[in-house]
């Protein structure tokens, strides 16, 4: 019995672990990083996306970009392995942040990057910009908190 319990309280630690951000509080990209299958995180985070309701208005194919533009640029991709952007949008929250500012239309369309680097192309990585609303400083804040809710919540269902 001891083994089961140790193993559950391991993989459990393990989930805990894989869900915290490898960026410091407060920086303005939040990161996550999980060892798993990029095709696999990265489905998991469409559906996340979309399974709330969300329609994914633009996917950015941002190593494609950098390996399809190198030639020309003599901008080599030395970053990525694979590297994409979700966009997409949230009407409840988009209102909500319209009210507490209109220039906050400017945050719209969010934004979760997904990325694998060279070199490491087991090590899957999930990122976030930290929203920064204007308007009254308690209809700002609960935006925000709305905000990193919604993302946190995409990006951990996106890692299970």
């Amino acid at each position: 019995m001891r083994p089961v319990i140790f193993f559950l309280l391991f993989l459990q630690a393990g989930l805990a672990l894989a869900q915290t951000p490898i960026t410091p509080a407060g920086a303005p990209i939040v990161v996550y990083q999980t060892s798993d299958d990029y095709d696999a995180i990265r489905s998991n985070l469409e559906l996340a996306i979309t399974g709330r309701g969300m329609l994914i208005s633009s996917t950015l194919h941002i190593s494609d970009m950098f390996n399809r533009t190198a030639a020309d640029t003599g901008l080599a991709n030395t970053f990525y392995a694979k590297a994409e952007a979700f966009e997409f949008c949230n009407l409840k929250l988009s209102w909500q942040m319209s009210a507490a500012h209109p220039a906050n239309l400017s945050i719209c369309p969010l934004t979760v990057g997904i990325y694998t680097l060279q070199g490491q192309p087991d090590d899957v990585f999930l990122s976030y910009r930290r929203p920064a609303i204007l308007g009254e400083a308690e209809e700002a804040a609960a935006a925000e908190l709305a905000l990193i809710k919604l993302y946190e919540g995409i990006i951990r269902e996106a890692m299970e």
